[in-house]
This record gives structure tokens, C-alpha cells and sequence, in this order.
């Protein structure tokens, strides 16, 4: 193990300083795109424009036949497309594959000043991040970065779900997590084919009734990955790096979307994926607070001011766990408002 007086010493001799407290700005959607398709380009100013976070991909979805082109599509982009104040990440290749290590080093020396994460697929143990680690440093030293690339994990299997709690400490450029439900129902071999939401076929149903006992019987939806995200969440605050939701497939089924991202966003995600366009929207009304939540929150804390006591509100008890809530709504919010125009009025902030 490391001396943790050794943690924020560079890995690599002139590489950057590593950071001590991970930036948190919007990111309440991470929109994909894919490097290798032209429209897809083209149309990546205005899309930066609406999204908090611009991905380009180039793992899954990406054929073998285009994974050069996605990744020369990358550095094109940095190099020559403003995505304004929107923060731009990619996803490299599984740790595994044979593009790993020319995606890592094209995209560090080529645009690693326009990049602010790098996102790691199928993530099993704290030993991947410290190889991306080291390798990161030297390439860092070798660009002649003078900010540090942070590191996403992709939590997509049993293994990583195990070992979720030492990936999030494993080196001070963990910037997140990423839920993937698809890759991790392979994974334990669970019996579904859907890409993120639950299943008609998880659930849970009452008894029969003894008066009537042919009568039909009422059956609850269960959530499939509700205690897997619920250790993602905890794994990431305990270490303070945030958790995101991933991608739901369905994208007709937007209120099976909407569904999903709230489930995420009430549970402490901070943001989720975006497939299409339609998805944008979501999550930015999902993990966007609602207006009336941060009003109250406000009256608690302009209440409260030093979050002592037990007060009423609105008929409501509010005592210092409430108060610490309430900051956390507000804080949200006026970070938010400060990009969006219209939040900031619905806030009134």
C-alpha cells in the first residue's frame, strides 16, 4: 500500500501535480458521440450548447473497422471544435483490447490540454486505475500537460461491483463512476436483454386473498439495480468523486427514461447518459432540482441560518439533518442557475 504522504506526488518525473478536491461543474448528462461519423461532428457545437458533458466514444458501438476513425474524429474535435463551456471526456477502449494503449497516448499528446476526463470501461479492481495511472503520468510528462487528466471508472461487472469501494480510493484522479446495467447483467448472467430499467418480470406480488383466493393479486415493479447503484453512490461520496447513472436504450420509452434517471437522481447520482438528443432534455429536467424543493430549502436555511434546533416549517420539522439537505439542494441549484438562465429565474437566485 502507498503512504498517504506519497498519494499527491506526480507518478511520473514533470508530469502535473495531482488534484486534491475533484472540480464538480453541471454535469448532469454525459452526451456520446461518435468521432468516426462526420454528422455526428458537424452537429457537436450546437449539441455542446445544451449538454453539460460532450463524450467522444470509442469503445462499444464503435465497429472495429472505425475505431481509428473515432479516435482520429477525437482529436479533430479538440483540435478544432469549441464545445464552449460544456466539459469534453472520451470512453478509450476496454483495458483488454489491442486500441487501449494508441487511444491513451494519441488523445494525451495530441489534445490532452482540451480533455478533462478519460473514462474507463469494464473497470474490475483498483489495479486498472493504477496502470491508467502511471501510464497517464508519463504521458502527461511527455506532453507537457501542467493540468492532470482525471480518471471516470465503468462500473459493468460483478468483480467491479466487489471491489467497487477500493476503485474509488485508488489514486486522487477518480473523478467518478458510471453505472452500466447492461455489461453487468452479462456479467452475473442475469436474465434480461434491456439496457438499464426494470423488467416486468422482477417483482413482487401480495398474497392471496382467503375470501377470495382466485382473485387477481397485486404484483410491484422491483428495481433490478437498486442495491448495485446504491454501493456506487456510497463508494463514491465516501471518497468524494460523483456518481452517474449510464445509458438507458430504450429511447422511444422516454417515461421509462424519465423513470430511471429520477430513481438515480434521488438516490445521489449527479448526472446520467445521454444516447439521443431526447435524453438531453431529460436529465437536465431530472437532475435539475425542482424549483419548489430549492424554495423550501431556501426558507429552511434563511430559517436556520446556522442550522441549530428544532424548528417547524410549514408544518414540517427541521433540525440540523434537515438544514445539511437543504444545503445540499441549494447548492445544486445555484451552481446550475449560474449556466442556465432559466433556472436561475424559476430559482430565483
Amino acid at each position: 500500500m502507498r503512504s498517504p504522504k506519497d498519494f499527491f506526488k506526480p507518478l511520473c518525473v514533470g508530469a502535473p501535480e495531482p488534484v486534491r478536491e475533484i472540480p464538480f461543474p453541471p454535469s448532469r448528462m454525459i452526451h456520446f458521440f461518435d468521432g468516426s461519423n462526420e454528422k455526428m461532428l458537424a452537429k457537436l457545437p450546437g449539441i455542446a450548447a445544451q449538454a453539460d458533458i460532450v463524450l467522444g466514444n470509442l469503445e462499444d458501438a464503435v465497429p472495429v473497422d472505425r475505431k481509428e476513425a473515432a479516435r482520429a474524429g477525437l482529436v479533430k474535435a479538440g483540435k478544432e471544435i469549441d464545445v464552449g463551456s460544456a466539459q469534453l471526456w472520451t470512453r478509450v477502449n476496454a483495458l483488454d483490447s489491442p486500441w487501449v494503449l494508441d487511444d491513451l497516448t494519441t488523445l494525451v499528446t495530441e489534445i490532452g490540454d482540451k480533455l478533462d476526463v478519460i473514462m474507463v470501461p469494464k473497470v474490475e479492481g483498483p489495479w486498472d486505475i493504477h496502470y491508467v495511472d502511471r501510464l497517464l503520468a508519463q504521458l502527461e510528462s511527455r506532453a507537457g500537460l501542467t493540468k492532470p487528466l482525471l480518471v471516470h471508472a465503468l462500473l459493468e461487472t460483478a468483480q467491479g461491483v466487489a471491489h467497487v469501494d477500493e476503485i474509488a480510493a485508488a489514486s486522487p484522479r477518480m473523478q467518478g463512476m458510471s453505472f452500466g446495467p447492461a455489461d453487468l447483467a452479462a456479467s452475473r448472467r442475469m436474465k434480461t436483454t434491456r439496457v438499464g430499467g426494470g423488467h416486468p418480470g422482477y417483482l413482487v406480488i401480495a398474497d392471496p386473498d382467503a375470501e377470495h383466493p382466485d382473485a387477481p393479486r397485486p404484483t410491484a415493479q422491483q428495481d433490478l439495480w437498486h442495491y448495485s447503484i446504491g454501493r456506487m453512490v456510497d463508494a463514491c461520496t465516501t471518497n468524494g468523486i460523483l456518481p452517474f447513472y449510464g445509458p438507458f436504450g430504450d429511447i422511444k420509452d422516454v417515461e421509462g427514461c424519465e423513470a430511471q434517471f429520477r430513481a438515480a437522481f434521488l438516490m445521489g447520482c449527479v448526472g446520467a447518459w445521454s444516447l439521443h438528443p431526447v435524453q438531453i432534455e431529460i436529465a437536465k429536467r431530472v437532475f435539475s432540482p425542482e424549483p419548489e424543493e430549492v424554495r423550501f430549502a431556501k426558507k429552511v436555511i434563511e430559517a436556520i441560518p446556522d442550522g441549530r434546533g428544532v424548528h417547524m416549517i410549514d408544518g414540517k420539522m427541521q433540525d440540523d439533518a434537515t438544514w445539511k439537505q437543504c444545503q445540499v439542494m441549494v447548492q445544486l441549484a445555484t451552481m446550475l442557475a449560474e449556466r442556465d438562465p432559466e433556472l436561475r429565474e424559476a430559482y430565483e437566485l
